[in-house]
């Protein structure tokens, strides 16, 4: 018999109405706040309110001029069209018998991996948080990554435009193919079936025989993991040890490398670009 819920103590009723009533009023303050920045924005005595009608009249009229175009009117149509076919042949996969398995596995996933988001939930913020810094200090190479991507796509462009049209020429060979293939792999369908059916008896009985020893080394890895921390974190030292020692050596051998580039640079633009006077030569001298 299920119990009755106790009814809530006196300090907890008062709790509840203090922070409804902050709770409401926090919701007036905001509510005359906004009623406030209305008032001054449209008022017409200081002569902001004339201004930003006329604006909005302004804004009105070039966007129903700019939406009564004929190409504004035929991507109108394009849109509708686009979202009617979607909508069409969309609606019938809601309803259809094969949505039901989908939806069971759906609802199967989201269960299962409640738990697993909720755990992994502090390392994607971090990872996040992480990735974040990194595109930030990585902002520099964007302008140069966006133009060889278009780069890229510009000359993609051609060939896929091509290979468009030999299909569209090609649509013939095309239902031949696709209809040679149905006829080959239709009667192979049921034998497919079957073979899946036994592989799949199959490899559970695999993965049931290997859980046990898979266990069980995996317990004895832990262990030996646990026993050689010491070690692993003595060599984690060395290795760090050895990079901060080495890092002045990579840091000055950069910067030679650096300055040799640079004169190397100038050297070679001086002798390809034409000078002024043919009779001065360039050199630059590199300090050790």
């Amino acid at each position: 018999m299920a119990t009755i819920p106790s009814l809530p103590s006196r300090d907890e009723m008062l709790r509840m109405a203090r922070s409804t009533t902050d709770i409401t009023g926090q919701l007036l303050d905001t509510a005359g706040n906004i009623t406030r920045i209305a008032i001054n924005t449209f008022d017409p005595r200081d002569g902001s309110g004339a201004e930003v009608l006329r604006v909005l009249r302004e804004t009105t009229a070039e966007l129903a001029e700019a939406s009564a175009s004929p190409q504004a009117q035929e991507a109108f149509y394009r849109i509708v069209d686009t979202l009617t076919r979607l909508g069409t042949s969309g609606a019938p996969l809601a309803v259809h018998p094969v949505s039901e398995p989908a939806q069971a596995l759906l609802a199967a996933l989201s269960d299962s991996l409640l738990p697993v988001l909720d755990a992994v939930e502090p390392a994607v913020e971090e990872f996040t948080t992480a990735l974040g810094d990194f595109v930030e200090a990585t902002s520099p190479l964007l302008p140069a990554a966006a133009g060889l991507a278009a780069g890229v796509l510009l000359a993609l462009t051609p060939l896929i435009r091509a290979a468009t049209d030999v299909l569209n020429e090609s649509t013939p060979e095309l239902r031949r193919v696709a209809d040679a293939l149905t006829s080959a792999l239709a009667p192979l369908m049921p034998l497919q079936v079957a073979l899946a059916e036994r592989a799949a008896a199959a490899g559970a009985g695999v993965v049931r025989a290997a859980l046990p020893p898979l266990a069980d080394l995996t317990e004895a890895a832990a262990a030996t993991t646990k026993a050689a921390r010491p070690v692993l974190i003595a060599g984690e030292e060395l290795v760090v040890s050895a990079l901060e020692s080495v890092q002045p050596l990579m840091l000055a051998t950069a910067s030679r490398a650096g300055r040799v580039a640079r004169a190397a640079a100038v050297r070679v633009t001086a002798a390809v670009s034409p000078a002024a006077d043919r009779g001065v030569v360039v050199a630059v001298s590199v300090a050790g």
